[in-house]
């Protein structure tokens, strides 16, 4: 479902499943929390860095839908766990990098977004809030992170109520994207790059994590305030 490595102050942590769409059920969403509390409790982590990343076509095409369908209380389930990494991500004491190697779509877009610094391959893939054409409507707990990283009210627009499927090169000029890149080892290599770099400067992660935390205080209060299930429209 995802693995977890480490080489020098910098941890990569690659998606691996549901599928080759890399879909966000259940069980996947804890396994990706499960490394991502491995990560906190090594006794490096306030010194290092943290890249998520996956392979081939996908990033991640968000919730597991064909679950969703046989049982729809598991659209809940999925979303009060993503609400839970995505919590725990803002508060991790470390930057954090997405290196985005494809589609990003629906919820998998939600978990680029929760790291503080996106690189996307430019020759695949784009970044898609899907819910709109598929029928969902996006979670309230996730609008404040929309306002907080898409500074433009025309570009979150876009994103939200046009759904519109950016390319790296749109989303860099959103501001959505930090750098693209021209192949998904080189998206990697450049999110090491920059890992190593932020390592450099020697932070103490702990003081990163409080700092994030304030940054994104709107986001961690309608996640902490949010009970409402996710509405599905007739299109699931």
């Amino acid at each position: 479902m995802c693995t977890l490595e480490k080489r020098g102050n910098v941890f990569k942590l690659t998606l691996l499943g549901h599928g080759d769409q890399h879909r966000l059920s259940a069980a996947v969403l804890d396994d990706i929390h499960s490394a991502v509390r491995s990560v906190r409790s090594d006794p490096s982590a306030s010194r290092s860095v943290l890249i998520t990343t996956s392979r081939g076509k996908f990033f991640s095409n968000g919730y597991d839908f064909v679950a969703g369908r046989s049982d729809p209380s598991l659209f809940e389930v999925m979303d009060a766990k993503l609400r839970s990494l995505i919590a725990d991500l803002i508060s991790l004491p470390m930057p954090t990098i997405a290196a985005v190697n494809g589609h990003a779509s629906g919820a998998g877009l939600g978990l680029a977004m929760s790291h503080d610094y996106i690189l996307m391959r430019r020759d695949r893939g784009f970044l898609y809030m899907s819910d709109l054409d598929i029928g969902v409507v996006c979670p309230a707990w996730f609008m404040p992170m929309i306002r907080l990283k898409i500074g433009s009210p025309a570009a979150r627009r876009n994103v939200v109520l046009a759904a519109a499927k950016l390319t790296a090169a749109e989303a860099v000029e959103m501001g959505i994207v930090d750098s693209a890149h021209d192949s998904e080892a080189e998206t990697v290599k450049a999110a090491v790059r920059l890992g190593e770099d932020l390592v450099r400067r020697g932070w103490d992660g702990h003081v990163y994590g409080r700092m994030r935390e304030t940054l994104l205080r709107e986001v961690l209060a309608a996640i902490g305030s949010y009970d409402t299930p996710p509405l599905v429209g007739s299109k699931l």
